[in-house]
């Protein structure tokens, strides 16, 4: 069982897991109260840290060559900022 927890694996499966609880109570209201925009907010750059770490570790992509390492991290900021700029700008 120790080895276990030496396994960066591991502790990644455990951090997703927080960040599915934060997202879940964000979602919920119990984050930032009424303030249902930065929630929504913290939400959506929860989802992202995720999708990177996915990406990063679980595909792999952390030992890729460079040039697509770049391409998959530009890829998550893009789309992030985007999303989150059309979110803000709905109001």
């Amino acid at each position: 069982m120790g080895g276990i927890l030496k396994l960066r694996v591991t502790w990644l499966w455990l951090f997703l897991i927080a960040a599915t609880v934060a997202s879940w109570e964000f979602g919920h209201g119990l984050g930032f109260g009424e303030n249902i925009r930065l929630s929504t907010t913290a939400v959506i750059v929860i989802a992202f840290i995720k999708a990177r770490m996915v990406i990063l570790d679980f595909m792999e992509i952390r030992h890729a060559p460079t040039g697509l390492r770049l391409l998959l991290e530009a890829w998550t900021l893009v789309v992030a900022t985007i999303l989150l700029a059309l979110y803000w700008q709905s109001a």
